[in-house]
């Protein structure tokens, strides 16, 4: 997710527009922080659990002001179906991880491993996987016909996954420092996510420094995260750039996390300009202390060629213009860049619907600041690209001529590109995940579109093939946000990126389960909604997922599923349901 270079945090040298009293301010945080390490400490992992049953609590209490707050940082129409947006990836997903979390944190407690009950299996490459989705009968009816499942890396036994889940939280008193948490500028969720995460995964007590886009968040987030303001382990300061350089080159600070672009990420770490340049070449950098982060990237959607229902080709055009314009196009795992068979008899129909799909999506403001010129840039570099959209400002490029540009540069906009390999079942798709790995930046994200008869017809080379795709989150026939919104599934890039070649970032965050060292993550959804799916011999109830921009009823599914995260049971379902048939 990129953050505007005026937000970008400094280098020491850059910092000296704050002033005395500002710096005595954060310096006084900081310590306040330490001090709260030391409640962190002596906070055992059953009195953490509880601690999270009250965030969950002051969570729920927060939703609605949550959600308006966003709604209007990003000019959306309250009554809009664009709000269900801000339910679905605000309050929602925190109210999910808090309460997972602290499930995981109980059977610590227990000296139980939060894995003890979770089935495993196997995948290509010697991997051992973990079924994390669905966990429950709840989960199995709520999102029927979704699954997902964590691959570790080759080699590592089922009984060592097991043994070693709970990261930070197995040794509760031996606390990591003052983590600071660099804010997102996008989507609410992530920042206190974040939190939590570096509070239980990492054992760590936390400095969130808001981005400035997201600073009218401060009173929701104060109110959702109140209990763990009250015992210490967690402050909120605003600032700009000079605030997240001093708090980053901070000696009171152990940590850093960010989310946010590479060439913010470079700035932490090398500092600025030429010379933060030539220290990257260098291999030198300033930040003298661990980083992680989350970067973004190019995401692809690899559409396997295949007979195509008119119905099929129409519904798949409508995911994939959410995958691009969901929250108006500024997210990390956007879908940039659509893989295409040029062999493809239907290739053809399927971009007329692409195209219609992102012509009719509802209009939305270009909140997110720079997107005019981002947008800009990107019909500079392809003229000839087709301007869609109510507004005019949504661009689809056929790149296959000059495809550098779209599959290089995260465009953080309404821009979507399309690009073609030969090749048809197997062939196609090991070619288009050589093409994926190999010429596009990043490796958050990537999406697989494939009908299941098709997919059988592959067999084990469709899992091969998802084993070649070096990729963090990994979606079949869904988007990769579902993994986002999923607690229990960790998020990040693909393992091995350096300092200097950072790629999409380093670390996981979410994985309320606590697992050591995953590889990546794998989501199954359904190929056609119900009851369509049905018909085709998919045995799946979901109907058109609530988050597509064109579900009719995403406002009222996203309520109603904030709603039952506040207290899961059967009673709540039948309210969820009744919205989400409406979409």
């Amino acid at each position: 997710m990129t953050i505007i270079e005026s937000t970008a945090p400094s280098a020491p040298a850059e910092t000296s527009s704050l002033t005395e009293t500002r710096r005595r301010e954060l310096d006084a945080v900081i310590a306040e922080l330490q001090q709260g390490e030391k409640a962190w400490a002596r906070t055992s992992l059953a009195e953490r659990a509880a601690l999270l049953g009250r965030v969950h609590a002051a969570v729920a209490d927060a939703a609605e002001e949550w959600a308006a707050v966003a709604g209007t940082i990003k000019g959306i129409d309250p009554h809009a179906t664009a709000m269900g947006e801000e339910w679905i990836s605000g309050p929602y997903p925190v109210l999910a991880g808090a309460g997972t979390l602290a499930h995981s944190l109980a059977a610590l407690a227990r000296r139980e491993s939060p894995l003890a009950r979770t089935p495993f299996g196997t995948a290509p490459g010697n991997r051992t996987t973990v079924k994390i989705l669905p966990q429950d009968a709840h989960e199995w009816t709520l999102l029927n016909g979704f699954s997902a499942e964590v691959w570790m890396p080759p080699g590592v036994a089922a009984s060592t996954v097991r043994s070693r889940a709970g990261l930070g939280s197995r040794r509760p008193s031996l606390t990591q420092g003052v983590g600071l948490v660099l804010g997102a500028g996008n989507i609410t969720s992530i920042a206190p996510l974040d939190v939590l995460y570096q509070l239980i995964a990492d054992n760590r007590v936390v400095l969130l420094k808001l981005n400035p886009v997201m600073a009218d968040m401060e009173g929701p987030y104060r109110r959702a995260l109140a209990p763990l303001i009250e015992l210490g382990v967690l402050r909120i300061v605003q600032g700009g750039g000079d605030v997240g350089g001093y708090l980053a080159h901070h000696a009171g600070i152990a940590h850093v996390h960010i989310t946010g672009s590479a060439a913010t990420h470079d700035v932490v770490v090398y500092g600025p300009g030429d010379e933060g340049r030539r220290r990257k070449a260098a291999r030198t950098p300033l930040l003298d202390k661990p980083i992680t982060s989350e970067l973004g990237g190019v995401a692809p959607v690899i559409v396997v060629p295949g007979r195509w229902t008119t119905r099929d080709l129409t519904y798949q055009a409508e995911h994939i213009a959410t995958m691009r314009l969901h929250n108006g196009g500024y997210n990390c795992i956007a879908g940039q860049v659509v893989i295409v068979s040029e062999d493809w008899p239907q290739k053809e129909a399927f971009l007329a619907e692409l195209s219609r799909a992102i012509d009719r999506a509802p209009a939305r403001r270009p909140w997110y600041p720079g997107s005019d010129q981002r947008l800009a840039a990107a019909k500079a570099a392809y003229p000839s690209a087709t301007t869609l959209g109510p507004d005019g400002g949504r661009l689809l490029v056929r790149a296959t001529a000059a495809p550098d540009v779209i599959e290089n540069t995260e465009c953080f906009a309404p821009v979507l590109g399309v690009v073609e390999v030969p090749g048809s079942g197997q062939a196609f798709l090991d070619g288009a995940v050589a093409h994926a790995n190999e010429k596009l930046v990043g490796t958050l994200g990537a999406n697989i579109l494939i009908a299941p008869r098709d997919r059988k017809a592959l067999g084990e080379g469709f899992r091969e093939a998802v084993a070649a795709l070096r990729y963090g989150t990994i979606a079949v026939n869904a988007w990769t946000g579902v993994g986002f919104l999923t607690a229990t599934a960790p998020w990040g890039a693909f393992p091995g990126h350096t300092l200097d070649d950072i790629q999409s970032g380093r670390g996981v965050v979410h994985n309320a389960l606590l697992i050591e060292d995953p590889e990546r993550t794998v989501v199954t959804g359904p190929f056609r909604p119900f009851p369509r799916s049905v018909a085709h011999g998919e045995m799946t109830l979901f109907p058109k997922p609530p988050w597509f921009v064109t579900a009719r009823s995403a406002a009222a599914t996203g309520r109603r599923l904030t709603e039952y995260a506040t207290s899961p049971g059967w009673m709540r379902m039948p309210a969820v349901f009744a919205a989400a048939f409406r979409a």
